[in-house]
């Protein structure tokens, strides 16, 4: 596999958003039948400043590419030597990103099968941690003249190969490179052109078919990566085999990272319900218990979703897909901790519950049992189910910002309630300012408390307040 026409690629560059950043430094090694035919590399003025700490990295200056071609110099010619082959690269989908915007900019079209070499080393060398370049050039004990420039880190992956060629039989590296290469097969309302438009930056994806309506919602840290799981036959769900059959169209909704697109999708579900979403229900179908715990002898009551108030949240406990699954709970509670059916709010009338009749109540109901007694217990063993309190003191923003892309958002969000996204601390206060009472929805609350006990330390902005202020632990 590795002896027909290819090119081994590394730019430098500006930064890491193919959108925003340039090109300054390219550098190709032409190979064929695992022979080095052409070698060449050049310095392209990106038509913008270098940020210093590139300089630092790379070390091309702004001085450096004075006087250097721009990318549009030398486009044409680029992508006559780039077309008909194998496009090699370290973390090849940056290399290649970033090429076919710069050719795109230039009116010109370039797609090329990718193979990676972070992703070749993985599969020939499973048992070992790391794939960086510097980790490869260390562990295979590679040449590489100059690291961090274009054709130093090119040469680098040349003898990486090179070496892989001598060292690991062929069938093993035939094997690797044809499952890297492997395409899924595309539905057949897609062409290969919306493929290789989706880009692999965290966000939202929408699939349609072929009379615009909506199929699927979901999401994806690498919306390209994602999307491409549900057309591979080895990873295909019963609904992703109706989704290959139907879909006929893809729109994606970029967002700054994680967070953002968890709560894109949330939104997006609930107003669109698309026809092949089960995951994320209703506001309306999931369902809660509201118990007043300052008062001996109250009974707790099952509430939709949509019923609950934001600020009465401290009485709101646990959150659940059905009142089935809620009832099946407090039943479970009241077996485990001796708890009475009826102040449970299971069972009505007067006279003992069934559980005292069966020796599980110790007779509440009845007076055989303090109520205070038995509120405490109660309140004991409800205490695992109850709502998280809110980790900070009012409404707060949680700062995300895309590497790739360079965008950047601030969700805001006060006592678990989702108010929106800002573009920066000015807006904040706009939208605090313009926002309604809060709306708590409990398919966000779960949402956000899984994201903070995943990142318990997120970039947070308060508005008026010091932007260092840490949360404290959830309880």
């Amino acid at each position: 596999m590795l002896q027909q026409p290819a090119v081994f690629v590394d730019l430098e560059t500006t930064g890491t958003s193919p959108v925003h950043d340039r090109i300054t430094e390219i550098a190709v090694i032409e190979t064929r039948a695992g022979q080095v035919v052409n070698e060449w590399s050049t310095l392209v003025d990106p038509e913008c400043s270098i940020p210093e700490y590139i300089q630092s990295l790379t070390g091309i200056s702004n001085d450096l590419v004075a006087g250097a071609p721009v990318f549009a110099a030398i486009a044409q010619n680029l992508l006559e030597a780039l077309s008909g082959r194998l496009f090699i690269a370290h973390n090849a989908r940056f290399d290649y990103g970033f090429l076919r915007t710069a050719f795109e900019r230039c009116g010109l079209t370039f797609r090329a099968p990718v193979l990676c070499t972070v992703k070749l080393s993985r599969r020939l060398f499973p048992q070992e941690r790391r794939h960086n370049l510097d980790s490869l050039i260390q562990r295979h004990g590679l040449d590489c003249a100059a690291r961090h420039r274009a054709l130093g880190d090119a040469q680098a992956m040349l003898a990486f190969v090179e070496q892989v060629r001598r060292t690991v039989p062929a069938d093993r590296i035939d094997a690797a490179v044809t499952a890297i290469l492997r395409r899924p097969a595309l539905p057949p309302g897609l062409s290969e052109n919306d493929i290789d438009a989706l880009p692999d930056t965290p966000g939202v994806y929408l699939f349609y078919d072929d009379r615009d309506v909506l199929l699927y919602v979901g999401k994806g840290i690498h919306l390209r990566t994602r999307i491409m799981a549900h057309f591979s036959a080895d990873r295909r769900s019963r609904v992703d085999a109706r989704i290959v059959q139907q879909v006929a169209r893809i729109e994606t909704i970029p967002t700054a990272g994680e967070l953002g697109a968890l709560l894109l999708e949330a939104r997006l579900v609930k107003q669109r319900q698309p026809l092949h979403n089960r995951r994320l229900r209703r506001q309306q179908e999931l369902v809660a218990l509201h118990w007043d715990a300052g008062t001996p002898g109250a009974i707790p009551t099952l509430v939709s979703g949509g019923q609950l108030d934001a600020a009465a949240l401290s009485g709101v406990y646990g959150v659940f897909r059905s009142r089935r699954q809620a009832k099946n709970t407090l039943h479970e509670l009241a077996t485990s901790q001796a708890l009475c059916l009826k102040r449970l709010g299971l069972e009505a009338g007067s006279g003992a519950c069934i559980g005292h009749q069966l020796k599980k109540c110790r007779g509440v109901c009845i007076g055989d049992e303090d109520e205070i007694r038995h509120h405490l217990r109660m309140l004991e063993a409800l205490s695992a189910l109850r709502l998280a309190r809110w980790p900070w003191s009012g409404a707060v923003g949680i700062r995300e910002r895309c590497p790739q892309s360079g965008r950047e958002e601030i969700h805001v969000i006060d006592r678990w309630c989702y108010l929106g996204a800002a573009r920066d601390t000015d807006q904040v206060e706009e939208l605090l300012a313009s926002a309604r009472q809060p709306v708590f929805d409990l398919d966000t609350y779960r949402l956000l408390l899984r994201y903070l006990q995943k990142h318990p330390q997120p970039a947070v902005v308060r508005p008026a307040c010091d932007a260092a202020t840490r949360p404290p632990a959830l309880c």
